[in-house]
Order: C-alpha cells, then structure tokens, then sequence
C-alpha cells in the first residue's frame, strides 16, 4: 500500500514496509550491532537485514542477530550459474536504505576508492545514489587523524551519502580521542529522519 499525502510520518511507516539495510564491518564497534538491530526493529514498518564482512564476525555472536544475515559465502553459495541470482543486486534492489554502521577504515578507504572486494562493499559499488546512504565511521583516535581519513570520508559525502560523525570517549584499546561510533540511540534517530525525509520525497 502507498502512503497517503495526508497522514502523518508515523503512520505511513506503518502502512509501507520499508527495508533497511545493515552493513557491519571490523571494527569492535561491531560489538554493538545486537542492540542497533533491536532498535531499529522497534521503529514500526520496518523489515531489517544485515549484510556482515568476515571480519565483522569476531565481535558479534550471529545467534543474537534476530533478522537475515548476509556474508560473503552466501553470494558464492547461490551463484552457480548464469540464472542464478546475484546477491548484491538482489539485496541492492531490496533495500530502501543503507545503513554502514560501523563503518572501519579498511572499509572506509575501499568503498572511497570503488573496490568491491566483499559483498558489502558489492552492495555499496552497486547502489542506487538515489535512495539514501549513511555511514558511521569507527576506528582509533590515530587513524581518525590521518590526512587520509578526512579525503576519504569527503569522497563519501561527495558522492551523496550521509554521515552520522563519530564521537569522543575512550576506546577499548585504552586511548581516549574522537573515532567511536556514534552512539546507537544517534544512529537510530538519524534513520527515522532519513526515512521520514524519504516518504515526504514520495509523495512529491
């Protein structure tokens, strides 16, 4: 069903599914991926699937992920063939949002440069810049600081997506600087705008 131009956001979102798109990356602020999925299926409307790299999987448990998770053997798994699906198109064309949380700088540095070495980073080379794209940066305070971070991050933003900052508090490595991910509550919020903003563009 298509929202109706005169109700309000909340109540759109209820009678539109909308597919958010998780990706997670290497980086120990994966740790929070358990919470940010809860929270995002709190929003009402909202379908969520979780596209994962292998480094990712360290600091999460996948029997706390409540909802489809993808990586990078499910893609190899279902191509056998010229007919056969291609999952980042598939998950590409599924998703109404992207949402790269966190995002580490190995990652940050591939997606800034076109590589498309994983399935996340597949979705990301294959997306549609006109359906919305954020990004939440995660590393140590150092690597925040190199001059390259700051070029890569403005290529991001350069080619239409959204960044949710990273803050400052003390790292698991013991170092106290700006690079932690934002907190999940900042993250959820910016969705909700994002998909509210995106309903209003519809029915334009």
């Amino acid at each position: 069903m298509e929202p109706k131009a005169t109700c309000p956001a909340a109540a759109c979102l209820v009678e539109r599914k909308f597919h958010v798109l998780v990706g997670v990356t290497g980086s120990v602020a994966a740790l929070k991926l358990p919470l940010l999925v809860s929270k995002l299926l709190d929003i009402p409307g909202l379908e969520v699937a979780v596209v994962t790299t292998e480094r990712a999987k360290h600091f999460y448990n996948p029997q706390d992920i409540p909802v489809s998770l993808y990586s990078d053997a499910d893609e190899w798994e279902m191509w056998k063939c010229r007919t056969d699906p291609v999952l980042h198109i598939d998950l590409r064309r599924w998703a109404d949002l992207l949402l790269v949380a966190p995002l580490d700088a190995n990652t940050l540095g591939k997606v800034a440069s076109g590589i498309c070495d994983n399935l996340l980073t597949c979705v990301i080379r294959a997306w549609d810049c006109s359906k919305p794209l954020l990004f939440c940066p995660a590393m140590n305070t150092a690597m925040w600081e190199h001059p390259v971070t700051a070029q890569q991050v403005n290529q991001l933003k350069a080619f239409g997506y959204v960044e949710i900052p990273c803050v400052t508090k003390k790292l698991v490595c013991g170092d106290k600087g700006l690079g932690a991910m934002a907190e999940v509550g900042t993250i959820v919020d910016k969705v909700k705008e994002v998909l509210f903003q995106h309903i209003g563009f519809q029915q334009s």
